[in-house]
């Protein structure tokens, strides 16, 4: 659970030159007082009353100088000359000690965060991401990280010096009448108490409100995602309607609750505090009158009371300002607290030198796979594979089949080790692939999903996505075996052809034998092709398996299909069902059997010939 001291944590990088600014921009802010305290000592020297022991002694050591004479002129003359040497240095001091450093602080602690961030988003756990969309997440870094930097300057530029100065005021007050300065700490508390006890309350209501509106936010991140669907059903107004609906509550939840919790915040806070200045001045007048103070003072003593008091309504503002961020700041640290997943990689910390470890262990292996009385399911009380026990020998191509569920998928998740066994082990080369350096182990893997994924940008860059050090000849080589080169030549600008966002350019077939090509080109030791034909066109699935054909043999290859034409050729097909290998050999085999194999493959053959004669009927 993320606290308030997390946000300061935040700038722990960035301490020592913190505590410095805020010191040195609180000082700045204490220089300020010297001008009502000079006006109220030459108020004295014009009403022919002394001044005070420390403008004295100043006078006189400045006469005993200079050799100027200690008269009128001089005593109005030192205080008028502290007046513009504050006056004149404090601006451009201020704006090297305070403004840059409160804004060069937050900076880069923002460089800092995004990049912890990232980091974080590429460690947690993929369960994660089948539970929060993109944009829930990316909107919750953004306005997380955004919303601390605008707050660091405010808080350590302005509010923490000004209650500097508000402590020095009292100081001052209580050096030339105590009385005075306690009845004025104590409205003073009073006021800060009632303003933080009321934004408490408030606070409460921010964070439920943040939650409220990133679900809000998370829903159009998936109506922009699912738009073709949205349109296809024709569903726009049902959308508009629930959205509408939702802002139309967030409207009135911060207008007749939050708002108007601010705005009789304020009306409380400006009352209160006219009151407290007109007592102050009252006091001050009697003090003044009774003789027990001068006139000189009483003005010090009323301009400083004003300069106090008028701080409350910054503060106060800047108090909410802290509020309204706080819930957001907050749910970035608990995002940023989140444990990472047992298939997290072991990422090192950026640099301007280093963007990547260089202890990566380089593996090379066999491709030899076996899988020793492997059990496993996310529910630990329902598993999804039952005593798997498996032999894949190297450069052998295997199919994986059965029904939706058998576990196929997730026998792959747990080669990645995106997931680990609830019981037995996975071996590579005789190895317990638990035992490896994971980021080295992946990087011997490749695999061609059903739906490829592909990045905005080039069709080269998205080739060599896995191996960017890929020279030109291999991305051709790669393409060529994959099929690929054939429509890539037709392409605007060949190789150099922006794709677009998650490739919309390309039809399905194209995305898949870019996957295959991008797969080749990190060399790995084991292909594995999930699903990667189910949702292609003939011609397209008829491409793919002529680029798969020519890969069996150069690798280990796992295929996963439900279209049994995909897997004929693969050495040796294991049929799934319920979790459990239940049969093992080649097609020529599995189909003497007469088994589960043979009835999937009896009913593909069936619906094929179906839809041929429905396709010539058609004609």
């Amino acid at each position: 659970m993320a606290t308030f001291r997390d946000i300061i944590k935040y700038y722990q990088a960035y301490l020592p030159l913190s505590i410095f600014t805020i010191g040195a921009s609180s000082a700045l802010e204490l220089t300020d007082l010297i001008v009502p305290y000079a006006i109220g000592q030459i108020l004295n020297v014009l009403s022919e009353r002394s001044t005070d022991w420390p403008m004295e002694k100043l006078i006189e050591a400045i006469a005993n100088l200079t050799g100027l004479p200690n008269n009128q002129l001089l005593s109005l003359s030192v205080p008028l000359g502290l007046i513009f040497l504050v006056s004149i240095t404090k601006g451009p001091t201020l704006a090297w000690l305070g403004h840059w450093y409160h804004w060069f602080v937050p900076l880069k602690a923002r460089r800092d965060h995004f990049q912890k961030a990232v980091q974080k988003i590429l460690t947690l756990p993929l369960e994660f991401y089948d539970e929060n969309n993109p944009g829930r997440i990316a909107n919750r870094i953004s306005k997380g990280v955004l919303n601390h930097t605008w707050t660091y300057p405010e808080i350590a530029g302005i509010l923490i010096p000004k209650l500097v100065r508000v402590f020095g005021i009292f100081i001052v007050i209580f050096l030339i009448e105590s009385p005075i300065a306690l009845l004025f700490l104590g409205s003073f508390i009073f006021i800060l108490t009632f303003t933080i006890k009321s934004l408490q309350h408030i606070a409460k209501m921010e964070i439920a409100f943040d939650q409220y509106e990133e679900n809000t936010e998370s829903h159009n991140s998936e109506i922009i995602t699912n738009i073709k669907t949205v349109k296809a059903f024709a569903t726009e107004t049902q959308e508009l309607q629930r959205q509408t609906t939702r802002i139309d509550r967030a409207l009135k939840v911060i207008i007749g609750r939050i708002h108007k919790s601010y705005v009789w915040l304020s009306m409380y806070q400006t009352s209160i505090v006219e009151f407290c200045l007109f007592f102050i001045l009252g006091l001050t007048l009697f003090t003044t009158l009774s003789g027990e103070i001068s006139l000189g003072y009483f003005v010090t003593i009323y301009t400083l009371a004003s300069m106090a008091y008028a701080e409350i309504t910054p503060i106060s503002q800047l108090t909410e300002e802290f509020v309204r961020r706080y819930a957001s700041m907050i749910r970035f640290h608990e995002f940023m607290q989140l444990p990472i997943g047992s298939d997290a990689a072991n990422l090192t910390e950026v640099t301007a030198k280093s963007t990547e470890s260089t202890n990566i262990n380089h593996y090379k292996f066999t491709g030899k796979l076996e899988f020793e009385n492997l059990s496993f399911g996310y529910n630990p009380n329902k598993p999804v594979l039952k005593d798997i026990n498996l032999l894949i020998k190297p450069c052998k191509t295997i199919a994986l089949v059965g029904k939706s569920g058998s576990g196929k998928s997730t026998l792959v998740k747990l080669i990645f080790r995106y997931f680990s066994p609830n019981q037995g082990k996975i071996l590579i080369d005789g190895e317990d692939i638990n035992s490896l350096n994971i980021t080295g182990y992946r990087r011997r893997l490749a695999i061609v999903h059903q739906e490829v994924d592909i990045f905005n940008g080039t069709l080269l860059s998205n080739l060599t996505y896995g191996n960017p050090e890929a020279t030109f000849e291999q991305v051709k080589e790669a393409c060529k075996i994959a099929k690929a080169d054939e429509f890539i030549q037709q392409m605007p600008q060949g190789y150099y052809t922006v794709v677009g966002e998650r490739g919309m350019r390309l039809s399905g077939g194209q995305r898949q034998r870019i996957g295959i090509a991008r797969a080749l080109l990190v060399d790995p030791d084991i292909l594995i092709f999930d699903e990667a034909t189910s949702s292609l066109d003939y011609e397209s699935e008829r491409a793919i398996q002529l680029a798969m054909q020519d890969i069996f043999g150069t690798r280990t290859t796992i295929i996963i299909a439900h279209r049994l034409s995909t897997v004929r050729e693969a050495d040796k097909i294991v049929v799934l069902d319920q979790g459990r290998i239940v049969e093992v050999g080649s097609h020529e085999e599995l189909l003497g059997q007469e088994g589960i194999y043979h009835r999937l493959h009896s009913l593909q053959e069936t619906v094929k010939h179906h839809v041929g004669l429905d396709l010539r009927s058609s004609k």
